[in-house]
């Protein structure tokens, strides 16, 4: 049986975020994993938002590749704030306006299109070869059925249309910051 994560402290996971943006925008710094928190090893989504809601940056790990949460959520938010091909790095002087929001994923597991449901799933797209795969998170605006979820995956990935593909689906918590907003 696999060991449940609780996260005691779930505000923790976006402060730290934007505490690694922060630091490595403003000073070039990388900050390090906190010790003795958020030890266990998963996969995670930063995503980064504007103060009108507008996407910023959004970076994440399909799989686990450092050795606790916290390192990965670390790169994947310094990866989101300066690494995503759609937008330019984020600057210093944005930092006060920006919002951040941490996704963990389980692991995934084979599924059939019929067991999709993308307000409750992520969806894992792959070419049959296995050389592409592409992701898509649950839940999320503008997106309300299964096949739209699949064709943003899949040309996510590079995947021409019509191409025959495997389907993982995995759940996700998801971590926002406060904001008056929310």
């Amino acid at each position: 049986m696999a060991r449940q994560r609780t996260i005691d402290s779930p505000r923790e996971l976006p402060t730290l975020a934007r505490r690694a943006v922060e630091a490595f925008v403003r000073e070039g710094l990388l900050i390090e994993a906190p010790a003795r928190a958020f030890v266990e090893r998963a996969a995670c989504f930063v995503s980064i938002k504007t103060a009108s809601g507008d996407l910023r940056g959004c970076i994440g790990t399909i799989e686990p590749v450092k050795q606790t949460l916290a390192e990965e959520l670390i790169a994947n938010a310094i990866n989101a704030a300066t690494r995503d091909p759609r937008f330019q790095p984020v600057t210093a002087a944005e930092l006060p306006d920006l919002s951040y929001s941490v996704d963990v994923l389980s692991p995934p597991v084979p599924a059939a299109f019929e067991e999709l449901d993308p307000s409750i799933y992520g969806v894992i797209v792959e070419d049959e070869a296995g050389r592409r795969r592409g992701l898509l998170l649950p839940d999320l605006k503008g997106v309300e059925t299964a096949r739209q979820q699949v064709e943003i995956a899949a040309r996510k990935a590079g995947i021409a249309p019509g191409t025959p593909l495997k389907f993982s689906r995995f759940r996700v918590e998801r971590f926002r910051e406060l904001t008056p907003s929310n």
